[in-house]
């Protein structure tokens, strides 16, 4: 089938790619000429495993396409899906600005009968939306010129399905390739039929729904994600102060099928562009119907207080940050992705700077993201440093403290934080290291739910 897809983020690149991996003509749509002539290269505007691999073999075998000219995208194709950004806003609810563009770009540009999948996250009811301002800026209530041999008059059927997303980065081509389920939300057997076709190459389970519960499963699913990372981190809060190790309980925990081992660890919160945006706008939906989400508020209110748990151990060890030198390793919100959206390090690094720490930061690919919004220099009553190694940020350091879980950092032996630091003193939002190994080594060590 000949796909166009509007936006080259997670979601649209990675759906577009592994379309035309399977064997759709695929061309995606983007505002940004720069960017387009970066893809068309075969450079990826994301870090992602595997995705420029694929991005080089199917340009190169003209299954795929870039594009800033969505007239000629969105003209004669069979489906556009979208996969722009709905970032949260202040009050918690989605924008959906760049949705409505997208859908007026296609209204205004369409010749022949077309679906529109929406592949972005959206509160429930607003495909319902989404059809009805294609149709409000079809001309003529969709009668129009076809440019097929079809002359004026014809009705042009276009239909909005939903299609939600639920890859995570990091693993975002092969969550797409190998998905454990499909859902399509769909309100005719025209549009049914039309994504069982576009999927039937990919070989994986199909949920067919409505537009409505399939809106509804995409935000269910990623707020059980992120309420299990919450009590997870609550119970770990807890096992400090009786004196359990919550390593132990999730191992426990993790036997039982009903619960699985899976999204147990505890740390120092979850970020990314999905839980935390999601999180809150189901509670702000959830508010706008008059009832209060009780669990999801729950979950939002431990990530939040979660993400500066290390920070506040800190201070009540060290009598100031200033002038200390201060290694932080690990800046994305997880490994194997140059993403800082909602990371712990966005909330940690502006308190040490305000009380005046010198930070020497490492990431192996977040560092130049992080440099947009914190320059390297003074920044302050602090400064900011980034360096190549991890040996560099701790070298003579006065405090560690670990963000990310990222390879590099869990291959460092204990031993290096006592040979390279001046005060040996590791905080540890991952819980990398056994808390014994650390101690034998002679770092003091604090970690999250254990002694």
């Amino acid at each position: 089938m000949k796909i166009s897809v509007a936006g080259t983020g997670y979601v649209g690149l990675v759906s577009g790619v592994c379309l035309a991996e399977v064997g759709h003509q695929v061309t995606c749509v983007d505002v940004d000429e720069s960017k387009i002539n970066f893809m068309k290269q075969g450079i990826s505007p994301i870090y992602e495993q595997d995705l420029e691999e694929l991005m080089q073999k199917n340009y190169s075998a003209g299954r795929l396409d870039y594009t800033t000219d969505y007239k000629s995208a969105y003209r004669d194709a069979d489906a556009i899906f979208i996969g722009v950004g709905t970032p949260e806003q202040p009050d918690g609810s989605a924008d959906l600005s760049y949705i409505a563009t997208v859908a007026r770009q296609i209204a205004e540009t369409i010749e022949r009968d077309c679906l529109v999948v929406v592949k972005s996250t959206v509160p429930v009811g607003t495909n319902d939306k989404v059809e009805q301002f294609i149709h409000d800026f079809l001309p003529h209530d969709g009668e129009k010129h076809t440019g097929n041999g079809v002359g004026a008059g014809h009705k042009i059927r276009v239909e909005v399905a939903s299609n939600p997303e639920f890859l995570a980065q990091g693993t975002a081509v092969r969550d797409t390739l190998r998905a454990a389920r499909i859902i399509i939300g769909t309100e005719s057997r025209w549009a049914e039929e039309m994504l069982m076709k576009i999927y039937e190459p990919f070989n994986l389970p199909i949920v067919s729904v409505s537009r409505r519960s399939a809106e509804m499963i995409k935000y269910a699913s990623n707020d059980f994600l992120a309420l299990k990372i919450s009590y997870m981190n609550d119970i770990a809060n807890l096992c400090e102060l009786a004196g359990a190790d919550i390593q132990d309980v999730a191992r426990g925990m993790g036997f039982d099928e009903r619960i699985g081992s899976r999204f147990l660890n505890a740390g120092v919160g979850y970020g990314g562009s999905c839980f935390p945006k999601d999180t809150k706008a189901l509670e702000y939906l959830a508010r706008q119907h008059g009832y209060e989400l009780r669990t999801v508020k729950a979950a939002i209110d431990v990530n939040s207080d979660q993400k500066t748990m290390l920070y506040k151990k800190a201070c009540k060890r060290l009598i100031t940050f200033n002038g200390l030198k201060a290694a932080v390793l690990g800046l994305t919100f997880k490994p194997d992705t140059d993403d800082l959206r909602e990371a712990p390090s966005l909330s940690n690094v502006p308190l040490l700077l305000a009380q005046g720490a010198n930070i020497y930061a490492y990431d192996p690919v977040g560092m130049d993201n992080f440099k947009r919004k914190y320059p390297e220099g003074e920044n302050g009553r602090g400064s900011i440093k980034y360096v190549d190694n991890i040996e560099d940020a701790l070298q003579d350091a006065n405090v560690c403290f670990i963000f990310t879980e990222w390879g590099e950092i869990r291959a460092v032996p204990p031993e290096t934080y006592k040979k390279l630091m001046r005060t040996p003193l590791v905080y540890d939002g991952r819980n990398i290291y056994e808390v014994q190994e650390m101690r034998e080594a002679g770092v003091e060590y604090y970690s999250i739910g254990r002694q």
